[in-house]
């Protein structure tokens, strides 16, 4: 599948979104910013407050997706972020420019910005795909 190109206003919404939920409490099968959010449910979130497409409710599903890769060195802001081991998706957050991403992490933490080469993340990383606008 083609890359389409980035819908500017699109990839800003959901970074708004996105980086205002920074400090939300993780909680396993959360989906809003009252009862806070796991890692896929902050991506279905945003992605409706931002007037995109409906999302699946799992890393496997969203994954699953039929969303066009983005090559190393073409993300843009707005884009999705998976991670997992054994090339099992289990983990996936947005990615805001400047080599960041947000995302719901783990039990006790909070919605946060991490750096997509730090050493955690770059060992797990499986992928970039792109919502369309």
């Amino acid at each position: 599948m083609p890359l389409p190109p980035p819908d500017p206003l699109r990839s800003r919404e959901v970074v708004f979104h996105a980086l205002q939920l920074v400090g939300t409490p993780y909680r396993f099968g959360g989906m809003s910013p009252e009862g806070g959010f796991d890692c896929s449910g902050l991506v279905l979130y945003v992605h409706q407050a931002s007037g995109g497409p409906r999302m699946p409710r799992t890393v496997r599903e969203q994954m699953a997706m039929d969303l066009p890769g983005v090559p190393e060195g073409q993300r843009v802001a707005g884009d999705l972020v998976f991670f997992g081991q054994a090339g099992r998706p289990n983990h996936i957050g947005i990615y805001v420019g400047e080599g960041r991403f947000v995302h719901a992490p783990s039990t006790g933490g909070t919605v946060r910005l991490d750096r997509l080469d730090s050493p955690y993340w770059r060992t797990r990383y499986l992928g970039t795909r792109r919502v369309p606008g």
